[in-house]
């Protein structure tokens, strides 16, 4: 069967599934999730070995970034899905009167996950849970560009769906472009505001409702006043896990000039703490996914003064841990996402040079301020737009399904996590029944 016909069959046949209503039905979400969670548990250690040969994570890394997550929202979304399935009875209007208002949550019905390689396991399970826990049916297509770890998820899926409820298509970008020319009923896409743009283009032709999770260039400010060391240590678990490939993490620091060299210090000390003098020999180091993106890093090491690290093994796809000092605005290190473990840190003397530096790239994905002065971090909140914000640490809203995840503008649209994974892919229709009893002749 050509790519092309595989397509349409899976597609052709979640449509058929979820015609049948059996995917909406409360019970059946119920023992899917369950039967996700038990299969997962089965296959842990395959998916810390390809995560392993994928991207170099160590297994605590594994565990913690990609498979309690799951864990943990499987069981959430179990504990909350029936109060969340229930109908919402609402108040009438005084022009409705006799009449019984409601919201009724409703699956959109055939589902695509277009998911990406930085987080391969965790990026691509997660938007499943929320479209079943609705009602919905999935094709997952996972990223080329972490092999191993798409093999495990084909084994996994394959073992705790049904074909048609959830079904996965490997394959590259004739693939995905495949996949985009098929009419869905709603598309969840994660990776580049360069895709995420194409997604959106393919989306409009149906008028297809989509949440795009991309990125940016995630601010990091630090005041005056605060433990650098702490601070330090905060940026480093932020920055380095994964090699510096996540879509959160801190980007670039602005630094308070009064404090600027003393944080470096502590940067550096925290990053031989945390993995040694020489990171190669980390167990607790990752590895860049590929050679083009290592090149592309190594083209931006390239035009820049190097603080600190700064050394390249291309054939262990490996890059220290890195600080680059005071990089100029225009330079393609700050006005790109660097998405690898290269750190430039820059200063400023008043308020008004944050803000020059920030709006350089608005909207990233995340934002994070260092500081116990409440007035500098609200004014900082309230004149800035970020997909979310975190006020001395980094990444940890990840983590809180109470808190909506996304991007607004270039970092993307729509949100999940929790209630907000089941609440994006519901439609809830709104319900009007008129009682027939009483009649006023004055509404015509």
């Amino acid at each position: 069967m050509t790519p092309n016909n595989l397509c349409l069959s899976v597609h052709q046949n979640q449509r058929n599934f979820f015609d049948s209503k059996k995917s909406f039905e409360l019970n059946y979400r119920i023992k899917s999730l369950k039967k996700l969670k038990a299969t997962i548990i089965k296959f842990e250690k395959n998916i810390v070995d390809a995560l392993k040969l994928d991207l170099g994570k160590s297994y605590a890394e594994s565990y913690m970034s990609e498979i309690s997550i799951i864990y943990n929202e499987i069981n959430y979304v179990l504990r909350n899905v029936k109060k969340w399935s229930k109908r919402k009875k609402v108040s009438s209007s005084l022009l409705n009167f006799f009449s019984t208002d409601y919201i009724q949550p409703n699956p959109y019905g055939v589902t695509l996950n277009i998911s990406p390689w930085n987080y391969p396991f965790q990026l691509s399970i997660s938007p499943i849970i929320g479209a079943i826990s609705a009602g919905n049916t999935v094709v997952l297509k996972p990223s080329e560009h972490s092999p191993h770890t798409t093999a495990i998820l084909e084994t996994i899926i394959n073992e705790a769906f049904s074909r048609g409820h959830v079904d996965i298509i490997t394959g590259g970008p004739k693939t995905g472009k495949n996949l985009l020319e098929l009419n869905w009923d709603y598309i969840f896409f994660t990776g580049s505001t360069r895709i995420g743009k194409i997604i959106a283009e393919k989306a409009a032709k149906n008028l297809t409702p989509i949440t795009l999770e991309l990125g940016g260039k995630s601010p990091c400010i630090v005041d005056t006043g605060v433990d650098l060391d702490k601070v330090a240590k905060r940026i480093v678990s932020g920055k380095f896990v994964n090699c510096g490939q996540t879509c959160i993490a801190p980007d670039y620091i602005v630094v308070n000039n009064h404090v600027k060299d003393e944080l470096i210090s502590m940067i550096k000390k925290n990053i031989i703490l945390t993995y040694g003098n020489s990171s190669i020999k980390s167990d607790s180091y990752g590895r860049i996914i590929n050679k083009n993106n290592l090149v592309r890093l190594k083209e931006i090491l390239n035009k820049n003064n190097v603080e600190f690290g700064g050394k390249i093994q291309e054939e262990k796809l490996f890059i220290e841990p890195t600080l680059i000092i005071e990089p100029d605005l225009n330079s393609e290190i700050m006005n790109d996402e660097i998405f690898g473990p290269i750190l430039p840190i820059l200063s400023y003397e008043n308020e008004n040079e944050i803000q020059t530096i920030i709006e350089k790239n608005p909207s990233p994905l995340a934002f994070y301020i260092f500081s116990k002065n409440q007035k500098f971090i609200d004014k900082l909140v309230q004149n800035n737009k970020f997909g979310g914000c975190v006020v001395n640490d980094t990444l940890i809203h990840y983590v809180n399904p109470n808190l909506p995840f996304g991007g607004i503008g270039p970092s993307g649209m729509g949100a999940y996590r929790g209630k907000f994974s089941f609440d994006t892919f519901t439609h809830y229709k709104p319900i009007l029944e008129k009682k027939t009893m009483i009649d006023l002749p004055f509404r015509y």
